[in-house]
């Protein structure tokens, strides 16, 4: 496993009004964010807020190319980015407290507890489920690379693992005060991650010798 310190290129906030940060998705123009009682839209050059969509938003954030998917309580909800509506709604895993959220390969993905579960975007149902050893908080895919944020007291790090076995291949670790509520690639070379109750989003730097997963 490779384990280095991870590289913060940038800090978001404080926003006024926002007292969390919790799940991040980015829709190639913008950072969505969520923050208990909205979702909200922020321009990653300047750094300001541009619009919110008032609904619960309390844990992961996710974007499917068309929809926002964003964990309310004990469902997630999808949404038109456009008119801020509510499409549809499906139960969260097992009724459980969830944390992350993605969408990769026409399926949404889910941390809960110490696990990520694939589940069926229509009906909530789990397909798979992958094993982590620590309380998973933010997930994302990119380029076939499947990364989950963990925040255990005051540690916390980026981690990428094997998306069969769960193994750790990869580790950033987060400076001691920067915990990871939210995670989310650009596609690119940086990570957007939610700072949970610092009010705050920060930008790492991925690290381009990951593993691809073949």
């Amino acid at each position: 496993m490779n384990r280095s310190a991870a590289d913060i290129i940038r800090e978001y906030g404080l926003f006024q009004g926002v007292q969390r940060v919790d799940g991040v998705t980015y829709d190639g123009q913008y950072v969505w964010f969520a923050s208990s009682d909205k979702l909200n839209a922020l321009d990653p050059v300047s750094g300001n807020i541009l619009r919110s969509i008032d609904l619960p938003a309390n844990a992961g954030t996710a974007f499917d190319g068309h929809h926002l998917f964003q964990i309310g309580d004990d469902r997630i909800q999808k949404i038109d980015p456009k008119t801020g509506r509510v499409l549809a709604t499906i139960p969260v895993p097992d009724g459980g407290h969830c944390t992350g959220l993605a969408w990769a390969e026409g399926k949404l993905w889910v941390g809960q507890g110490q696990k990520i579960h694939q589940i069926d975007p229509q009906t909530g149902a789990i397909l798979r489920t992958i094993e982590s050893n620590r309380f998973v908080t933010g997930v994302t895919w990119i380029e076939g690379q499947l990364w989950h944020g963990t925040w255990e007291g005051d540690e916390s790090d980026l981690r990428q693992i094997d998306p069969q076995t769960g193994e750790v291949l990869e580790s950033l670790q987060m400076p001691p005060g920067a915990g990871v509520s939210g995670l989310e690639s650009d596609g690119a070379d940086q990570f957007f991650c939610g700072g949970g109750s610092s009010g705050k989003l920060r930008a790492v730097r991925r690290p381009r010798r990951g593993h691809a997963n073949s």
